[in-house]
């Protein structure tokens, strides 16, 4: 239940983001910085595949997945979200903004908790794998 509450908190406000034209942006740098993200989620979405497609954040069959960037990360699409929020805030950076992508991000995290309780009772070996990997930024946090 909290991974489709979360997912709610992830679609209004990145919808309004998308409407209001503050989550793109004509500046190289911040074309930049989100398509640096968007190749890290269509990099982990490769090598996860499509089994992962669902509101709910329940841990889905087929075995823990520790290549491609999530050699790197515990959660590389979250981590490229995060580098597209980013991009949204360096380009628009009025308070509408930054409580979208606040809420955005707020969404992530309980995402990213919830996701990790269900993996670890589902894959045991998910403790072992965490303590060596990084949740979002390499070798950092």
């Amino acid at each position: 239940m909290p991974g489709a509450i979360a997912y709610a908190l992830l679609a209004v406000p990145l919808a309004f983001l998308v409407i209001t034209k503050r989550f793109f942006s004509h500046s190289p740098i911040v074309i930049a910085i989100q398509v640096a993200g968007l190749l890290v989620i269509v990099w982990a979405r490769i090598t996860f595949g499509t089994r992962s497609l669902h509101v709910g954040s329940d841990a889905t069959a087929g075995g823990l997945v520790t290549t491609g960037p999530y050699r790197f990360v515990r959660h590389p699409i979250y981590a490229g979200a995060m580098l597209l929020l980013v991009g949204t805030l360096v380009a628009h950076h009025d308070v509408y903004a930054v409580v979208a992508v606040a809420c955005v991000a707020a969404g992530l995290v309980v995402r990213l908790i919830a996701e990790e309780r269900a993996v670890v009772r589902t894959y045991p070996e998910y403790a072992e794998y965490a303590k060596r990997t990084k949740r979002l930024v390499p070798w950092v946090l």
